[in-house]
């Protein structure tokens, strides 16, 4: 008994001695060895399992250049999360239990050395501890957080500044996260730092990687591949390299040396990579060796021996899936001669045999929508383009010009079709019956054969699908295997109505319902603005020409006879499989051929409208509206027509074809406003500076409102009137001078602008404001004028305001409940590292959103608060969530701008301290200005506890059994833990 109290004192001195308050050769050793066999091996071991589950799950997006880390795909961001989450914690665990920050004591008599100071000056004396720091930055890192992750590089940098080894590791990682932010400058201003000094052979490794991952991102191809090429040959991980092979042979691809991007590819084989990546690096090959394919104008043998192969691999059930790459690779063998029919075929087998609605088959639509779009060929360039938009990235670069080609195709695509229709059906009508017949029938067989065509893929299909139910195991594993698809769905992100079919089919339902309607929110109301509530009503009523054919249906009591043979005529007519089907569209007579001219005319109008201000195809404009005028000359609209072509002679310096057009609108429409407008005087001078003039008089108009000077804001109002009808700021000048007249007494004048602006710029900024005036005014409420400023946008509330008059803006006084810290501030007011405006207002606010979580994480360990930024169009917010009461974020708003470097950085934004309950008022029925004023009678008097609550955790998490401490460091110092030991002290000198 008395042996095992000896023992048990004995362990407890040993272990008091160990405190991480001393440091001591016996405690250092003492903390390196627990930290690493306990909850640091605990964490690596998550950070690998993170590693591996990432590998597996990660899907490249190989019409791309891929990018160096799995990460940096969107779609493997969160896989690994839970095992990155763990290795977090463990090394948070780790750091706060192990950290040893005292100085040791020099007790030695002799002189002390460079080493002596360096190791004196040291901030960190565990030794083992940097590795748990690196562990926390990269299990960040790899999990996408990559602001926490940047501000954990950063520190580790500054806590070991004396450890080149160390230092230089956590800037090699800390450039490759600004690269992942995209933070360029920031990038290169670490990488261009470290070049000044000779890089430490354990560092040499992570500052290559580095390196060629920020000259990748950069485009800086050339100066990459040799990087990159060391870290292949460093790199012993098998999937990995084959990875960075298939990089190399992209990047070498892109310089244009093909034969060294096909050893990459080949080497990327030789690795032993997965299926898919070893497919597509076979698919990469061929295209490498297609600058070389062709001869003459034909394909010489190596290329006739790919196209043989890739064929060959079409035909392999292995390569069903991979279809549209296959026929994608094929048709780039044929664009090399060029052979563009033989091309376009390859491409269309591609996209109707594919399997998968993904990244390549969009790729092989975009490719063949391109092919189209220089062909002119409009209506199959709107085909491919529409399903492409639905299967493409929107972080592409060329998706911008994709999707406002599908936007005007949309638009363009059913006026050509239009003319094409109404031409052929009148050529058809001016046939001999025998001629229009068997033209018909043509297209009734065509029609035949794709229709059996389809019925034989959906046979194939089911037959398909039989087979493969017949192979299902259990009906354990059935269940099993659709619980790992669906989890690879929503790994994949994988939006059911991604599929083509159901975009296409959608898509002609609603134009059948609704028609061609703008993508804009409200879509749906003739109308957007806040007067137009009972316009989709009325749109939804029939027209009076409507009306009178359904009522005359209704009242018409056909003959039994008659109506037995009209609904087998109908029948027919309905069967486009039948000749009647097809006749009934042709125009025989007079009224039918007036009809059908209508059509054409108003589609050559909006055509050749397109074709000048969106495609700026002018010999496509000039085609379309050339005809118009030459062929309808009774066209109502054709004073419209005219000037369109008034515009496209002078842009194409055709001065006497535009000078005609003047003179025939003189001539032939003399009050039309298209004469008016190009008879002006100024009209030359308006096309050269209008834009600026009119900038100028609005500014002008503005300012003499504000001063209160309406009879200067009605006379720039009448030049604006006259000068600039169809200028930008027309409905804000509208606007002024109806706020202007309302100051000046007239409420009527003032509503009749306001309507104006509503019904005539309905899309306009100051559209809903007009609507709202309006709106008040047809619900009984009395116009009364006062100040108004447009660009003081706190003191702006939102539609909400009035749009329930019955709703109280009652403001809570709540103080224990959850409430955020908010930072509002108009973006292009942001001023951070010397540089404002609205070109950096983006990187500014990046960079914003960076120092707000540095600070988080470097002062409220214990705390874990949300960042999330919200944009309007005025003004912009970063709230800070996860405060319990007024006091915490009153405390938290204190401490921050405590800091002289955070006050000096947040200087140009609002700081706002609100509740969860008033938060949704703000900027709705209450105005910035309106809450400042209520926290400040309401709130801020309110006395605030001085206990330091932010350092309390908002959530108590009970240990695990690998955390315990098996040593029993838990009991350090007679087993009482002293405070503040479980937080972690980072001292005076962070920033």
């Amino acid at each position: 008994m008395v042996s095992r109290l000896l023992v048990a004192a004995v362990i407890a001195v040993a272990l008091s001695a160990c405190s991480a308050q001393k440091n001591t050769a016996r405690s250092r050793w003492w903390h390196s060895f627990t930290a690493r066999y306990n909850t640091y091996y605990n964490g690596h071991q998550a950070f690998l399992e993170g590693n591996e589950q990432k590998e597996k799950g990660n899907t490249d997006n190989y019409t791309e250049q891929l990018p160096m880390y799995m990460v940096g795909n969107k779609k493997s961001q969160s896989l690994g999360k839970s095992n990155y989450d763990r290795a977090i914690e463990k090394s948070e665990k780790t750091i706060r239990r192990h950290s040893i920050k005292s100085k040791p004591q020099w007790n030695k008599s002799r002189r002390k050395t460079d080493k002596d100071k360096e190791w004196l000056a040291r901030r960190e004396y565990n030794p083992f501890l940097w590795r748990a720091w690196m562990l926390l930055g990269k299990s960040q890192f790899q999990e996408g957080a990559f602001e926490e992750a940047a501000a954990t590089f950063s520190y580790v940098s500054r806590l070991y500044q004396t450890q080149p080894a160390i230092r230089q590791q956590a800037q090699s990682w800390l450039a490759r996260t600004y690269v992942e932010l995209d933070w360029m400058y920031e990038a290169e201003d670490v990488i261009r730092k470290q070049a000044r000094d000779s890089i430490h052979h354990r560092a040499a490794r992570d500052w290559q990687a580095a390196q060629a991952d920020y000259l990748l991102a950069s485009g800086q191809l050339a100066e990459a591949v040799p990087l990159l090429r060391q870290v292949i040959q460093h790199d012993p991980h098998g999937y990995r390299k084959a990875r960075h092979y298939y990089i190399l042979g992209q990047v070498e691809a892109a310089l244009g040396h093909e034969r060294e991007a096909y050893r990459a590819f080949s080497r990327v084989q030789r690795q032993n990579p997965p299926y898919e990546l070893s497919f597509n690096a076979r698919i990469a090959q061929t295209e490498v060796m297609a600058a070389h394919s062709s001869h003459d104008g034909q394909l010489s043998k190596t290329a006739r021996r790919m196209v043989r192969r890739l064929k060959g691999m079409a035909r392999d059930d292995n390569n069903k899936e991979y279809l549209d790459q296959v026929y994608y690779a094929i048709g780039n063998i044929y664009m090399t001669v060029p052979d563009t029919l033989r091309a376009l075929d390859a491409y269309e087998q591609g996209a109707a045999k594919a399997t998968r609605s993904g990244l390549e088959k969009g790729v092989l639509l975009l490719r063949m929508g391109d092919i189209y779009w220089t062909m002119e060929r409009f209506n199959d360039a709107q085909r491919c383009y529409g399903e492409a938009i639905g299967l493409l990235d929107k972080d592409r670069a060329d998706y911008a010009q994709l999707a406002e080609r599908s936007k005007v195709l949309d638009e363009l695509v059913p006026h050509t079709d239009a003319i094409h229709l109404q031409d052929s059906l009148q050529q058809l009508a001016k046939m001999p019956e025998e001629q229009r017949l068997a033209a018909i029938d043509r297209v009734i067989e065509a029609l035949k054969e794709k229709e059996k065509a389809e019925r034989r893929a959906e046979q194939e299909a089911a037959v398909e699908k039989a087979g493969q139910q017949a192979q299902r195991q259990t009906g354990r594993n059935q269940q099993q295997n659709r619980q790992q698809t669906a989890n690879a769905q929503d790994k994949n992100g994988t939006w059911y109505f991604y599929n083509p079919m159901a975009v296409s089919q959608g898509k002609q339902t609603f134009q059948r319902i609704w028609g061609k309607r703008e993508n804009a929110d409200n879509w749906q109301r003739s109308n957007i603005t806040v007067v137009g509530g009972d316009m989709a009503a009325d749109a939804a009523m029939p027209t009076d020409e409507a009306a009178d054919s359904l009522r005359a249906a209704e009242t018409e009591t056909p003959n039994a006879d008659d109506e037995g043979k009209q609904a087998a005529n109908d029948s027919l007519q309905n069967d486009p499989h039948n000749r009647e089907y097809y006749l009934a569209q042709i125009p025989f007579t007079d009224e039918q051929v007036a009809a059908s001219d209508d059509i054409i005319k108003e589609a050559l109008l909006q055509s050749g409208i397109i074709f000048k201000d969106k495609l700026d195809n002018l010999p496509l404009a000039e085609k379309q509206l050339q005809r118009l005028h030459t062929q309808y000359s009774d066209y109502p609209q054709m004073d419209l027509a005219l000037y369109h072509m008034y515009l496209l002679y002078m842009r194409q310096r055709q001065t006497d074809r535009a000078e005609q057009c003047v003179a025939q609108l003189q001539q032939d429409y003399p009050q039309s406003e298209w004469t008016i407008l190009l008879s002006d005087p100024y009209f030359a001078e308006n096309q050269r500076f209008g834009q600026h003039i009119e900038d100028s008089l609005y500014a002008a108009t503005y300012q003499a409102f504000l001063d209160q000077r309406y009879d200067v804001v009605f006379q720039n109002a009448n030049v604006a009137n006259g000068r600039f009808p169809l200028g930008e700021h027309r409905p804000k000048f509208l606007f002024v001078e109806g706020l202007a007249w309302l100051n000046s007494g007239n409420a009527d004048s003032c509503l009749v602008r306001m309507k104006t602006v509503v019904e005539k710029h309905p899309q306009s900024d100051v559209a809903e404001m007009a609507g709202m005036i309006v709106k008040g005014v047809g619900e009984g409420r009395v116009l009364h004028g006062g100040s108004f400023d447009l660009g003081d946008v706190w003191s702006l509330r939102g539609l909400v305001a009035t749009q329930d008059s019955t709703q109280q803006d009652t403001l809570s006084v709540e103080r224990n409940t959850a409430f955020y810290f908010i930072l509002a501030y108009q973006p292009d007011s942001l001023l951070i590292d010397g540089a404002s405006g609205a070109t950096h207002a983006t990187a500014n606010e990046n960079k914003l959103l960076f120092h707000i979580a540095r600070y988080n994480f470097t002062n409220f360990l214990v705390r874990n608060f949300e960042l999330q930024v919200d944009r309007d169009e005025a003004v912009h917010r970063l709230t800070v969530s996860g405060f319990m009461s007024y006091d915490e974020a009153l405390q938290y708003a204190r401490q921050l701008y405590s800091d002289p470097q955070m006050a000096r950085l947040l200087r140009p934004c609002r700081r706002i301290v609100i509740s969860e309950e008033n938060l949704p008022l703000l900027g709705t029925r209450v105005s910035y200005n309106d809450y400042e004023l209520f926290y400040q009678q309401h709130l801020q008097p309110l006395e605030v506890s001085d206990e330091q609550l932010l350092l309390r955790p908002d959530v108590i998490v009970q240990p695990s059994e690998d955390d315990a401490d098996t040593q029993g460091e838990a009991d350090d110092d007679g087993g009482s833990q002293q405070p503040g030991d479980d937080f972690f002290d980072f001292g005076d000198d962070f920033f």
